[in-house]
């Protein structure tokens, strides 16, 4: 198993680097599922966010996107159940993958809630507004 860094498979999605998207496809493309690529949540989160600032990706492309990540068979996706349950929350709803996939993660260890300012994660479950 190899572990691979946000720029990586940013690079792989969106394929707008010349020498760098070939270098990430040949990478990728060669993971299977007996040697995956581990894509950490933090990476999940970091892409999710770089679609949206710096690309200026659509919600609906940016889902698309975690979910063409979520099914490749040749990677290992970290909590890859709650990252799943992360875009469900994240297409029906306002809130950024990161706080879906925060608030599950959160969720999980135990906390009944988890407190926030932010006004579209206050409208998922599993957050509350301070």
């Amino acid at each position: 198993m190899i572990g691979i860094d946000t720029n990586v498979l940013v690079r792989f999605l969106v394929r707008d680097d010349p020498v760098q998207t070939p270098r990430a496809e040949r990478l990728l493309n060669a993971c299977t599922p007996a040697a995956p690529a581990f894509v950490n949540r933090v990476v999940l989160c970091e892409v999710a966010w770089v679609l949206r600032d710096v690309y200026r990706y659509p919600r609906a492309l940016i889902a698309d996107a975690m979910e063409r990540v979520l099914m490749i068979g040749g990677f290992v996706v970290e909590d890859a159940r709650l990252a799943w349950s992360a875009l469900h929350e994240f297409r029906n709803s306002r809130a950024d993958f990161a706080d879906c996939l925060l608030g599950l993660v959160n969720r999980e260890v135990g906390c009944r809630t988890t407190y926030t300012f932010d006004g579209a994660a206050a409208n998922l479950t599993m957050f509350a507004p301070l």
